[in-house]
């Protein structure tokens, strides 16, 4: 009667022991499952950030080329316009004609009118008329 009982109580034993093993295992395969589906998601996340990042990084370098060839432009046009001035002052000293008109543009600039024109540059009454238009026609509406 002991062998019974004690083989009854090693087979409850066993088979709470299997239940056991096998809720273990269930649990097991569950968290496996959730780890790999962490896993999947982190790695979705990250093959997206590295596209961005390639994305980014090729509109950075055609911002960069961009500049680049800005700056370049700029440094051609600095080294048209620089000597720009000096030419202008030696126009203007070996045309005396080119002064007065320079002179009266100034002049239209500030207010003056066609006989004031003609009076302190010398010019003639068609000569201050002439400028006189240029002048308004340069002058944003």
């Amino acid at each position: 009667m002991i062998l019974n009982l004690v083989a009854i109580a090693l087979a409850v034993i066993s088979l709470t022991a299997l239940g056991t093993v096998i809720w273990l295992a269930a649990h097991l395969r569950r968290l496996n499952a959730g780890v790999e589906h962490q896993f999947r998601q982190h790695a979705e996340r990250h093959s997206k950030r590295d596209k961005r990042m390639q994305e980014l990084s090729k509109q950075l370098e055609t911002y960069i080329g961009v500049c680049v060839k800005m700056g370049d432009e700029l440094q051609e046009l600095r080294q048209l316009v620089t000597p720009l001035p000096e030419r202008l002052g030696k126009l203007e000293q070996s045309d005396p004609t080119m002064v007065s008109f320079i002179q009266a543009s100034r002049l239209v600039g500030l207010g003056a009118s066609i006989e004031d024109l003609t009076q302190s540059c010398g010019l003639t009454k068609g000569e201050a008329e002439l400028v006189s238009k240029l002048h308004q026609a340069r002058r944003p509406e």
